[in-house]
This record gives C-alpha cells, sequence and structure tokens, in this order.
C-alpha cells in the first residue's frame, strides 16, 4: 500500500513505482483511496483546497514516487470557426461559473443538455466524447493550466 502525504511538483527523476489515473473531481479532493496501474492500494492525504495536476508526482511514506494520470471522462465538446462567437460563448458559461477547459476555439465542459442547448444556439458545434478533463483554474488560483490541442 502506498500512504501519500507529500508532493514533488512536475519534476522528478526517481524512477516511478506506480501510476494513478484520476479524473477531474478526483484531482480536485485532497482525501482519497484508489488502485494503482500496478495494483496496490493508493491512499492520498493532502492539504485540501490545491487540486493535484496531471503529470504531478507524489512521494510516498515508504519514500515510492507515484505519477499523477489525467483520467478519460465524458465531456461535451463545443467549437466553432468564429473567435467572436467563440467569446460570446465563453462569456456566458464563465458568466455561470461553469467549470471550462478553452482551447483555439475549442472548450470542454462537464455533460450539461442546458448548457449544450445553449451553445448551440450562440452557434457552436457540440459533440459529447470522452476526455481528460483540465479546466482553467480560475482568475483567483495560483499557478495556471497547460492545455494540449487536439
Amino acid at each position: 500500500m502506498f500512504e501519500i502525504h507529500e508532493r514533488l511538483g512536475t519534476h522528478c527523476h526517481a524512477p516511478i513505482a506506480a501510476k494513478v489515473s484520476l479524473t477531474h473531481d478526483q484531482r480536485d479532493r485532497g482525501r482519497l483511496k484508489l488502485v494503482s496501474d500496478t495494483g496496490e492500494e493508493v491512499r492520498v492525504f493532502l492539504e485540501r483546497g490545491k487540486p493535484l495536476r496531471v503529470g504531478e508526482y507524489l512521494k510516498s511514506s515508504c519514500g515510492r514516487h507515484i505519477l499523477v494520470e489525467g483520467a478519460k471522462e465524458s465531456v461535451l465538446e463545443a467549437r466553432c470557426d468564429d473567435w467572436n462567437t467563440f467569446a460570446r460563448a465563453c462569456y456566458h458559461l464563465g458568466n455561470r461559473h461553469v467549470r471550462i477547459e478553452v482551447g483555439d476555439r475549442w472548450l470542454r465542459i462537464k455533460p450539461d443538455h442546458v448548457l449544450e442547448e445553449m451553445l448551440q444556439l450562440l452557434g457552436l458545434e457540440t459533440r459529447q466524447a470522452e476526455a481528460v478533463f483540465m479546466p482553467e483554474s480560475g482568475a483567483y488560483a495560483h499557478g495556471h493550466a497547460h492545455h494540449h490541442d487536439h
């Protein structure tokens, strides 16, 4: 069993003992009970309010290192070719305090049929997808998110 109390950031040169694949909601929690890719139990006890990041390394109480990976989950993807339309959609989602991942004229949110209809009415194309969800951390959060285009 791995018991985690320490975060190492996104740079680690030590060998990786295991990986854990976490959804956005799981990465947002400070206390977790998981199973690693090696089948071992992982118990996470970290400070609350500071989400784990994809690519972050954790150190177990026995000195072994675990890598945090993003798990694919259901998301709603929306895209359009027009920057003004895209900006309006981001504004309306932000006005509703929706967690949103933003790319180059594409966005991802958690599936929501009301928001999907709103995005379609604004002129965006939508589709259900499975992807690692990495929403913006917010204007008042410390640090920044790193996004990969798809």
